[in-house]
This record gives structure tokens, sequence and C-alpha cells, in this order.
């Protein structure tokens, strides 16, 4: 029944009833009569002056507030346009606030049609506005809830950013910004708001939404009773009567079963999308500012924030405004969250890239906030790789919370709570929140929705509900916190309460052992056309990994060769690679690396991958001169010998063709070179035991080094390859079947809504081999090199008028794999060009490299979850493989992958046209190499040629005394690499060594270091010292014995006496 003093309707039914509420709270049709008009019963234009900042895109960056505030303000007026994109305009907003407004709420009201920031006189953030953006809207900012009166004239400035909170589209938001649009200032006033009119429309809002939703529910008719008979008071005049009617309904509280809400506001941001780095800055500055503003009128507001990498900007950038932000975080109000430098790719970037991540994050909100995030949370990527909880382990988390699952097409993932369980045996505690989203703003249907749709009913007591605006930042209002104070207790909803992470997690942790388990990776059946996306990202961040990598090395060979004397040396270049890494960890955030930002974003990530690259190459000079000493060119009239020596970064002793000097010093020659593990070799020529060899026969091209041994069309296809000694032929089958591999296919590609985000399974329908035979296209292969060390051939594709294909097909000397130099010429639109390679092998599954570890996944659809992933992603290589026999595909810098049935595909480019019109339209170079083997890929070392493959040996120089073999570290044992050799971060002088498992197995290995240590400890991705490992030491030698179970991620520390 309702409740006392309520009269239900007796004229109406809920088809009209319903609707008034809607009408009285909400339409604009009304106002006269309804509350809409009374909300703001006065108001008064402010005066108003414009200073238009020079520049576009990001100079704001070059301005300080105090700098700003002197410039030559002009007057405008409200009805102007503002613009172009991406500019910034400053406005001096003056007024008096009038004497028979006191005692009355007054506010700031405001509408750019685009974001804009409140600054008061003396330069501090106040808050972020949002205009123009339909329901995600903050308009308004809270000048003080009772003038005082005799306040005088006063100053605030607000900075409008010309976007909107999704950039700078017309129409759809994924659509290129239009770099002309101009925005409209419609409103700069100040105005009273009626607090108990305010409320009331809250009141409604709610009660109307609850009637709505639970429309067949006896709650929902007790609400709607409630709120006409609310209308009807208001109608009479009796505003109070109507309030009190509410507070009675909302006093009704809920029962102990209820389900529980964990409400946590938070604002995700994306790092760059719509809008480049530089805007973010500020949306982070806004989001922040706006959530203290809350704060003072919501004591219990909880808020957080991910991605230390938007901590740090709105440190450097806005000072006053952190400080202030620290200040919350001690009160446990405002909380980092998510441990991550950025809300990163969860599958391109490399096993370091995702353990840098978490140090970087995790270690400055310790040093700048004195707080440890206990979770990893990453809402909003595109599916999850199947070693994250390993490497979440090694990091010391054990709690993960994503979203993003909810968006696959075809098959929803069962469980919203569970164990997940990685490929070396970690598991962790699992979160997805039910609502799916976010970006709740706390209506009434989401909190119905996220107890509907928990799939762990029975299991636990509470779910994780996410409400503020995001993705393009702004977090919660005071609308939402409104609905909050209402909806926390009702009877007939769950219960809500305002909690951390923290408190959260640590629930479903005592309820851990209700749950499931899930194993193996987080799939998304969707935006896996990101895996190649904007080729120049993840051909850039593939070398950058590998270069810090190198950098790394050799530094940290100099620091412990060299002990003290090389603390300057270790300083210096620390602080170089701290930048660098944080450079290339921004760029892998989950928008960028994979390719779905408007255009401006990629022209600055290169620069910051670039630089990157350039530090990462300082360090290794600098490295190479410290610990092999410094050649002079010429000193006076005396010339100082120089040599040469081969800089090897893995732990495997190379035996390969490499490119040198030629005698005139201006071009180049082939070499066949060895080169020690981990170390440096002389660069030697050294005789093939059987040098390349091609013929032509039959209309085919044979090419031979005594290893393999392929036969190559006149199109570029590769008609046969074998392992010499085996007859069995990776393109043949036994009944003399014609296969094919390295067929260059083009598809169409064009998605149902997310452009450079998608690639459907309808592609496959629509199949075009550009190479399966010799015509008007087609350049024929010809012979372009052929001198015993190495065989090359050439061919040319014209894939349309503006597109082409040039590939080197190449064998060099002592090498498995037959390599394609392959340089693209790329101006096509809505196509996805692959490398497709149909093979003469029977297997169910295909392996995969991931990070620091393997993934098998099956070939066959019999499932509609194997169906689905007809596009999955993979590392340095995939192979297909029989128990004793098989293909490896090595690449450098490609991402996207199929293996169906007995065909593996590497996807190489894709062409779409939102929200970056000009995606991949320009000429890239890259490589793929063919790896057949026998035996199992473990045996055949297929891991060791993707670290080759994509490593190449360096060439330094060196004084001519130091040109000799010796190696700084190596491995004895099959199954562990050493990825990772490094200084530790404290500068300490102690080395940290990461290695993992490769094989699947539980492999034993003993590392040797060729320097004399004074302890060994195991260690983390954190670098803690941990206990100490058994080691024998003596002159310049230390060795230790490491053992580990299959995909492990482990991590020791050495420290040495410092002289």
């Amino acid at each position: 029944m309702s409740d006392p003093g309520v009269q239900a309707s007796l004229h109406k039914n809920a088809k009209t009833t319903i609707p008034r509420i809607s009408n009285f709270i909400y339409s604009s049709r009304f106002k006269d009569v309804n509350l809409v008009g009374r909300l703001y019963p006065h108001s008064k234009n402010v005066e108003l002056s414009h200073w238009a900042l020079p520049g576009g895109e990001g100079a704001w960056q070059e301005w300080t507030f105090d700098q700003v505030i002197t410039q030559d303000f002009t007057p405008t007026e409200i009805g102007k346009e503002f613009g172009p994109t991406w500019t910034t305009h400053w406005f001096k907003l003056t007024f008096e606030i009038p004497e028979e407004w006191k005692g009355k709420e007054v506010r700031i009201r405001w509408n750019s049609d685009s974001e804009s920031t409140v600054w008061s006189h003396d330069g501090k953030v106040l808050q972020g506005l949002s205009t123009g953006d339909g329901a995600q809207r903050r308009g308004d900012y809270l000048l003080t809830s009772s003038y005082e009166g005799n306040k005088g004239k006063q100053v605030f400035y607000i900075e409008m950013a010309a976007n909107k909170l999704f950039g700078g589209a017309d129409g759809d938001n994924t659509n290129p910004p239009n770099p002309d649009k101009m925005f409209t200032l419609s409103k700069a006033e100040i105005a009273v708001m009626d607090k108990l009119v305010y409320k009331l429309t809250r009141d409604l809002e709610m009660l109307y939404q609850i009637s709505e939703a639970l429309e067949k529910d006896p709650l929902g008719h007790q609400a709607m009773y409630t709120a006409n008979h609310m209308v009807n008071l208001i109608i009479k005049g009796d505003d109070s009567g109507a309030s009190a009617v509410a507070d009675t309904f909302w006093s009704k509280g809920n029962g102990e079963r209820a389900h529980k809400i964990a409400a946590i506001g938070n604002c995700h941001i994306d790092s760059a999308w719509l809008w480049p780095y530089s805007e973010t800055k500020r949306k982070a500055a806004r989001s922040y500012s706006a959530q203290l503003k809350l704060m003072e009128d919501y004591p219990e507001h909880i808020f957080v924030a991910s991605q230390a990498q938007q901590w740090a900007w709105v440190k450097e950038y806005y000072p006053e405004l952190f400080e202030r932000i620290k200040h919350k975080v001690a009160e446990g109000k405002f909380l980092p969250v998510g441990t991550t430098w950025t809300e990163m790719d969860g599958n391109i970037p490399s096993g370091e890239s995702f353990i840098r991540q978490f140090v970087y994050g995790q270690k400055f909100y310790q040093k700048e906030l004195g707080y440890t995030c206990k979770e990893f949370w990453l809402p909003d990527t595109f599916g999850y790789s199947a070693q994250i909880p390993a490497l979440m382990q090694h990091v010391g988390l054990t709690r993960f919370l994503t979203q993003k699952m909810s968006w696959s097409m075809v098959n929803k993932f069962p469980h919203n709570n569970f164990t997940w369980e990685g490929i070396d045996g970690s598991s962790v505690l699992a979160h997805f929140p039910p609502g799916d989203s976010y970006n709740m703003f706390f209506n009434v249907d989401e909190l119905l929705r996220t107890v509907k749709n928990m799939k762990d009913k029975g299991r636990v007591s509470t779910s994780a509900f996410l409400f503020g605006y995001g993705d393009g930042g702004g977090g919660p209002t005071q609308n939402m916190l409104e609905r909050f104070r209402r909806l926390k207790d009702v009877d007939g909803l769950p219960k809500v309460n305002m909690v951390t992470p923290n408190e959260m997690f640590e629930q479903l942790e005592t309820e851990q052992h209700n749950m499931c388990h899930w194993a193996g990776e987080l799939y998304l059946e969707l935006h896996n056309g990101t895996y190649t996306s904007q080729a120049a990202m993840k051909q850039l961040c593939r070398s950058a990994e590998f270069r810090l990598r190198d950098a790394e090395f050799v530094l940290a060979g100099a620091v412990a060769t060299l002990g003290s004397a090389a603390s300057s040396l270790l300083q210096t270049s620390l602080a170089s690679l701290d930048p660098a890494w944080k450079k290339v960890l921004l760029n892998q955030f989950h928008d960028v690396l994979p390719g779905s930002s408007i255009g401006i974003v990629y022209p600055q990530a290169e620069a910051l991958y670039r630089e990157a690259l350039e530090a990462a190459d300082s360090v290794w000079d600098e490295s190479i001169k410290a610990l092999l000493g410094t050649y002079v060119s010429e000193t006076g009239s005396e010339k100082a010998v120089e040599g040469e020596v081969l800089f090897n970064s893995l732990q495997w002793p190379r035996l390969e063709v490499i490119k040198v000097p030629g005698k005139d010093g201006k071009t180049e020659e082939e070499m066949l070179v060895e080169a020690p593990p981990f170390g440096f070799g002389v660069i030697n020529s050294v005789e093939p035991t059987h040098k390349v060899t091609v013929e032509e026969s039959d209309d085919m091209f044979i090419l031979d080094n005594g290893l393999i041994k392929a036969k190559i069309t006149k199109s570029g296809l590769v008609a046969s390859l074998v392992v010499i000694g085996d007859e069995r032929d990776i393109f043949r089958k036994e009944d003399g079947t014609q296969l094919y591999g390295n067929q260059m296919t083009i598809y169409d590609d064009e998605p149902l809504y997310w452009d450079a985000w998608d690639v459907m399974d309808y592609h496959l329908e629509t199949p075009r081999v550009l190479n399966d035979k010799v015509d008007s296209t087609i350049t024929p292969v010809t012979v372009v090199k052929d001198t015993g060390l190495v065989a090359r051939l050439r061919y040319k594709i014209a894939i349309s008028d503006d597109s082409s294909i040039t590939q080197d097909i190449e064998l060099t000397a002592e090498s498995p794999y037959l390599t394609f130099h392959t340089s693209v010429s790329w101006y096509e639109s809505h196509k996805i060009l692959k490398t497709v390679m149909e093979t003469n092998i029977l297997t169910r599954n295909a392996s995969y490299e991931i990070q620091f570890g393997i993934l098998e996944r099956p070939t066959h659809m019999n499932t509609s979850w194997d169906s689905a992933r007809y596009e999955v992603c993979g590392h340095k290589w995939a192979d297909l493989s029989e128990p004793d026999w098989g293909l490896a595909v090595l690449n450098d810098s490609k991402y996207g992958w199929m293996g169906r049935g007995n065909k593996l595909s590497l996807s190489l480019l894709r062409s779409p046209k939102a929200p970056d019109a000009e995606c991949d339209m320009r000429d890239h170079t890259f490589k793929y190499a063919l790896l057949p083997h026998l035996d199992t890929l473990q045996k055949a070392g297929v891991v060791q040629r993707g670290y080759e493959f994509n490593n190449a040996l360096r060439i330094a120089r060196v004084p001519e005394a130091q040109v000799k073999v010796r190696s700084l570290i190596s491995v004895e044992g099959d199954g562990i690499v050493l990825h990772t050799v490094k200084p530790t971060d404290d500068a300490s002088g102690d080395l940290l060594l990461r290695v993992f498992e490769c094989h699947g197995c539980k492999s034993k290995a003993r590392l040797n270091l060729e320097m004399m240590a004074s302890g060994v400890f195991a260690s983390n991705g954190m670098e803690d010292k941990d206990k100490a490992i058994p080691f024998t030491a003596n002159s310049n030698h230390t060795h230790f014995d490491i053992s580990l179970t299959p995909f492990a991620i482990r991590a020791y520390r050495i420290s040495f006496l410092q002289e």
C-alpha cells in the first residue's frame, strides 16, 4: 500500500500518470507550469571580455595563467562564435551579485557548446564544464550555497577549449574531426537556483524512474502514486508538503539479504582518442577539479582515477590543484586506481612493457601520494592476454576489473566474478561490473540491470557500480550524487554504498571460494581490427621495446663490470631511460597503439617513439664506450686505431649474414659472422657450410642453402618448402595436391560500425589473391642477388592505380627460414591485406607467441566460441605443427593472425576511414619469414628464431684493443629465456634479471655471469629484494641454478661489492 497521507490516483492509469510525472520535471514545453521553469527564478548576464590564445592544438601549454590574464581582453557578447577546432579562448567574467539574492544559492551558468574550465581570479582551477553534448553536461559552477551579501565586484575566468567532450566531429563522434568547427557562446550568467525546487526535481526523477522500471511491481505503483501526489501538492503551492512526502518514501529501507551495490565514482579518461594528448591534460584537470568541488557538499563521495600519466600531467600543469587533491587522497576520498602508467592495450604490448606499466604507475603513486594500488583496473581495452594473471602476480597484484568483455558480439561471458587463471597457473580474482559500463548515471534501471545481469547470483553478495561520465572525462555530477542519496537504501532495490575499490575487493575475497574458474585469455569478440590498424604504431612499439632492452643490457654490463666508476653513467642513463619508457608506455594506451584515434594523434605518437628510440640508442652508445673504451678518430697529428665488434643481446650464439661497411666506406656488403651470447664478437667472415644457390626450372625459382629448400613461382607464391633431409613438403600434399604459401590476399573490410576497430567475419568471404598468377598486374620474379651468401628474388604487384607491393624473397646462408622483405605503397579504402599460407599440416590447434609465453587456439569452428576467434592476436610468431613437423611464421611488426584449418594468415595492412581518414595511407616496409621445422616448435627453437628475427646483431666502433670475443652472461639449459638484464631503478648498482619459461614445461637452467656478485636474491617486478638464492662466485664469475614451472615469470636481483 501507499505511504500514509499519499492519495492513490483515482482518475488515471499508469499510461497517463507516469508521463505526467516526466513532463513535470523534464519537459520544456510546459516550463511555464512545471518545475523546469522554476529552477532558476532569477538570472543576470555577466560582463564578458575575450582573448584568443594564439596557436592551435596544444598551444595552451606554453602559457601560464599569470601570462594569460595580462593579455588584452576585449568585450564580447552572447551569440558569437569561437574556434576553430583545438584552439583555446579565454573569457573574463565580471559581475556583482544583487543584494536581493542574499540567502540564496547562486551559480555561474555557462554554455559555449564545448568543454571549459572555471578559474578563480588568482589562478586556481575551480571546476570543469562540459556543454553541448546532450546528457553529458556540467554547465554551472556553484558560487555560494547562501549568499551573504556585500561581496562587491567579482572576477572569474573561463578557459574554453574549442572541442566537445568527444572531440570535434560533425555528426557521428567517430567521424574524423572537422578542423574548422566553430562553437557558439549561448549563455554566460549568474543565477539563483531554488534549492527546494532542485530537491523536488531529484525526488520526482527517482520516483518516476522507479515507477517506470518497476511498472508491474507494487513498489513501482507506490512510487507512481507518491510522485503523482507530490505533483498535486506542488500545483497547490505546497512544495514543503511534497518534499515531506518524498522523504517518507525514501525512509523505507531494504532487507539484509538485498544485493549490495558498491558504488565507485570514476571518470575513465581516454589519454587520447577523439582528441590529442594535449587536450587530455586539460580533461584531467577539468574532471579532477569538479570532483573536489562536489566533495565540499557531498562528504560521502568517493572518487577514483586511473592512469598515473594523467596524475603526472595534473602535477606538471596544475600543481596547485594537485596539492589539493593530495589532501583528499590522504582522507581516502580521492584515490588512484589500477596501478598502471596508462590504461594500455591488453594484447599488443610485450610482457616487459606490461611490467613497466605496473612499475612506473605504482612507483608514481607511492612517491607522490604515499599510496599503493592493489588492483589492475582496465575497463576499456580490447581483450586481455592469457598471461596477465602471471604478470599481475609478478608485481604483487591479485585483483582485476574490467567491463569490456560485455561487448563481445556472439558469446556472452559466463561470469561476473571468477578466479582467472593464466597460462602459468597463476590466478587472480576477476570482477566484471554486471551493469556492463563504467559510465553509469545512477539511474534506477542501471541498479536493476546490475542485479539482473549478474551471472553469479548466490555466489557473491556485492557488485561494482562505476558511475560518472567517462571516455571524455567529467566524472560524477551533483545530480548523480543526489540520486545516490535517494536510492542507497530503498525497499525493493539493491542496497547501495559508496566504497573504495579496496573495500569492494575485500568483500569479494571473502566469497572467492564460491567463484568458478576461467583459464586462458579473455578474448573480446570485437575490435580485432586493432591488431593491424595504424601499422607504424605497432612497428615503432616493437622496435622501441627491443632497443630499450638492448640499452638496459649494455648499461647493466657496464655498471656490473665497472662498479662505482660507472655511477655517473648509471645516474644519467636512468634519467634518460625513465622518460623514454614513459613515452613508450603512453603510446601503448588502448586507443593509440591499437590504431583507433583521430589522425592528429599519430604524428605526435611517432615523435614520442622516435625520442624514446634516440634515448635508448644514446644510452647504448655511452654504455658501450664505458664498457669497451672510446676510440678517437683523430688526435692532433696522431690517428687512433679503431675497430668494430658485433653486439648480441640474446642468450643464444648466432651465425648470421649481416651487412657491414664496404671497403670503400660508402657501400655495404654482406658477411656471414658469428656472435657469442649476451656479449661481443669479432667481425670475421665465416665460410658457410653450404652456399646458397638459386636456379630456375619449370617456371620456378629454387632456393637452397643446405638447411631448407624453397620453390617460388614467377608470381611470388611459395609452391614448395622443405627441410633438407625430410621429404614432407609444407605446400604439397602427399597425393600431389598443390598448395601455396605467401598468397598476397586482399579482402573487403567494411565493419558494421567501428571502422578502425573491427574486421568482421564476413570479410573472409571476399578474398582476392593478388599473386595467384602472372598477369598485367604482376612484374614477374627475377633474381636480383646471387652471391653464395644471399639469394634474393624480387617481384611487384600493382594492387590498383594507387597501391602496389614490392617484395624481396630472400634466403641467406645458415638461415633456417625464408624471409619476405615487403614494401607496400598503400592507398586503398576499406580493404585488408594479408599473406596466407595454405599448408599440408593437419592440426587442431595453432600456437601463438604472447607475452612471455605461448597460447594455443583451435583451428576448427566446433563451437561458437571457436568460430568467433577468426582474427586473433599474436606477437613475434605463430605456428602450425603436427607432433614432429610444422611451419612457423615470423614477423617484425605485425599482430593480427588467423589459424583456420590448414591455413595460417598474417594481417599486414588495413585501410579504415574513421576516426582517421588517412589511416595507413603511406608507404610501409616490414618483413616476415617462413620457418619450416622438424620436431615440435619447442625443440625446433621457434622462440629463439622469433627473438633473432626481431633483434638484429649490431656493430659498435671501439678501440682496436677491445676487439675480442666476450660474453657477459650465458644461459645453460633449454626452455628458459633471460629476457631482461637491467640496473635496478634505485640506482644502487644492483642488477635485475627477468626470466620466463618458454616451452610450457618444467625447465631448469644455470645462469652464468662473467662478473663477481656479492649476493643473489629472489625478486619481482617491483624489484624488491626477497630471499637469498644459493650461488657460486669467484674471480669475475658467478653462477646460480634456477628451476621454473611452465610459463612462469621470475626475477632475480644481483648485488655487487662497490669499490
